[in-house]
């Protein structure tokens, strides 16, 4: 099935069906793969989760495998979005922070798709960071950002820890990572079996920490926490070889979460009750369709979910995951939309910013999308 083969190819959605895009693929860099199941396995077998050869769902996901109905209403919402799913006018980008100031108690710089900064009492985790032009295994094909990278990697503060979600290639870079792994001197924290593309790459073993759900690792008083998503992985042919999740950011005074990408799941009530209630969460709301509801959130959902996470009073809700790849067939703003329409009734404080935006608990927002 057309759709079927699309999503294990690894970019978390159904919106690379055009013909031969896996012909073409196939002529980017063969490191951007990645390192094989045989490599993976090793540490993914530890790991209760790993079944079968696979890593498995709490909740297992129904809408990967779509009935003919399904995929027909799909591949005709690609057809037909149209320059609906592109911004009318170039997307604006924020003025630089103020790299020299000191992090903040709870702090998130937004660098699009789901690329942030996140400061915690002082100390600064950057999360899924994707620089390249393109999300996929091929230089030239495969969804395009739509506006630039605000700023130059080389020109990020210096952080502790670089977290990766899952090994799609919108949220983990072969080119970024690499860059990295030279421009900073922080730990790399991955779930399961990530590791092993990581050494495939060259990152030296000693900046790489894996972890299994509900494992922790800890960088002077600040704690990280992978936790589950209901998502999968997989960076072409094979899927599953690697876990997939979401993370805690806790330091003495301050906690945010990170959701990287992800379904509704009952998860994000134990991870409020466990952990929270969180500062900050910064929760996907983008790439959404009704034919894989149950591993992509749609901003409905994501009000759900920081309400699961954190008391109403507590936690400033922050979107990530859309406005940068067009990975689903819905107009390019809708996310935003429909996130302020979902977030007033339920009294959710959000804040969205324009690529590059610095924002903290105190921030309110501009509709800059209704350009």
């Amino acid at each position: 099935m057309v759709v079927r083969s699309a999503l294990r190819f690894g970019f978390g959605t159904a919106s690379l069906l055009a013909g031969g895009w896996v012909l073409r693929a196939l002529q980017g860099t063969p490191a951007s793969l990645g390192a094989t199941p045989a490599e993976i396995a090793p540490v993914a077998r530890q790991s209760p989760h790993f079944r079968d050869g696979k890593f498995v769902n709490l909740e297992p996901p129904s809408g990967i495998t779509m009935d003919r109905e399904a995929q027909r209403v799909l591949l005709r919402d690609l057809a037909n979005v149209g320059s609906a799913g592109k911004p009318p006018r170039p997307i604006p980008l924020a003025e630089p922070a103020n790299v020299d100031a000191e992090p903040g108690p709870a702090a998130a710089s937004w660098y699009g798709h789901s690329s942030v900064l996140i400061e915690v009492d002082g100390y600064r985790v950057l999360a899924d960071p994707v620089w390249s032009k393109r999300c996929s295994p091929s230089r030239a094909v495969g969804p395009h950002r739509m506006h630039d990278v605000p700023v130059p990697l080389e020109a990020l503060p210096a952080v502790d820890a670089v977290l990766i979600s899952h090994d799609h290639y919108d949220h983990l870079d072969i080119d970024t990572i690499v860059a990295l792994a030279h421009s900073q001197r922080s730990p790399f924290l991955v779930p399961l079996g990530i590791g092993a593309h990581l050494r495939k790459w060259g990152i030296p073993e000693s900046r790489i920490v894996e972890l299994d759900w509900y494992e922790s690792h800890k960088i002077g008083d600040l704690t990280l926490v992978c936790t589950p998503a209901r998502h999968f992985s997989g960076r072409l042919f094979t899927r599953d070889t690697t876990l997939w999740a979401s993370w805690v950011v806790a330091g003495p005074a301050h906690r945010a979460y990170f959701g990287g990408d992800t379904g509704y799941t009952k998860s994000f009530a134990e991870i409020g009750a466990e952990y929270g209630p969180f500062d900050l969460t910064l929760l996907p709301i983008g790439a959404y369709h009704p034919a894989f509801a149950d591993i992509h959130m749609n901003p409905e959902d994501a009000v759900r979910a920081h309400l699961d996470l954190t008391d109403v009073e507590a936690g400033l809700m922050v979107p990530i995951h859309w406005a940068t790849f067009r990975l689903a067939p819905h107009p390019w703003a809708e996310p935003a939309e429909r996130l302020v329409a979902a977030a007033e009734p339920e009294r959710v404080r959000i804040s969205i910013p324009i690529p590059g935006a610095r924002v903290d608990t105190e921030t309110t927002f501009e509709p800059w999308w209704r350009m």
